[in-house]
């Protein structure tokens, strides 16, 4: 049973899981993506979309919750203004996890969190209809058809000839590795 795990304690007291996040928090707004653990990305990612929440409320209330978690004015500045903008059309999921491998001093699964691109690329690209590339049968009809059986024949016999192939040209030979000695045809 899983009661009370109401969140990751991430090996920390709570006021140094507190200080760890508020700190991830203020990276993760002024850079708009961070690199971490998974752990600690899974913890941030709601905080992170809650604070986008606040910043599209854009009220003064909201400003002053906003700067109680992020402790930064900086940061506040920036999610009110930069931030809040990019998401007005999106209800929720502004950030992703995007796994990275592992870390090589004590092999902890690592993780990019970033808050998405803006929605504008998406809806300029549905606006403009892309043209498709020109079929490629030119070159298809320019080289001659090779000569063969047609779907329902059987390609005919040929003698078989020795260092000859199936349609009777003679195969180019292999390189052997040297010492390596011709195997034996009954093998």
């Amino acid at each position: 049973m899983r009661h009370a795990n109401d969140h990751r304690k991430l090996g920390r007291s709570p006021s140094h899981r507190k200080a760890l996040l508020r700190n991830l928090m203020n990276s993760l707004v002024l850079a708009e993506r961070i690199e971490t653990t998974v752990p600690k990305a899974k913890e941030l990612r709601p905080l992170a979309d809650r604070l986008i929440t606040l910043g599209k409320r854009g009220t003064l209330h909201a400003r002053r919750r906003a700067f109680a978690i992020l402790s930064s004015k900086g940061a506040t500045d920036k999610l009110f203004e930069t931030l809040s903008g990019r998401f007005s059309s999106r209800d929720g999921g502004y950030t992703r996890i995007v796994r990275t491998g592992f870390r090589p001093g004590d092999g902890a699964e690592m993780a990019i969190l970033e808050y998405l691109p803006a929605e504008e690329k998406k809806a300029a690209a549905k606006g403009k209809k892309k043209k498709k590339a020109p079929a490629r049968k030119t070159a298809e009809k320019a080289a001659p058809a090779k000569k063969g059986p047609a779907a329902g024949e059987k390609a005919p016999k040929t003698a078989k000839g020795k260092g000859k192939g199936a349609d009777g040209e003679k195969k180019a030979k292999t390189a052997r590795a040297p010492g390596k000695k011709k195997p034996a045809e009954g093998e």
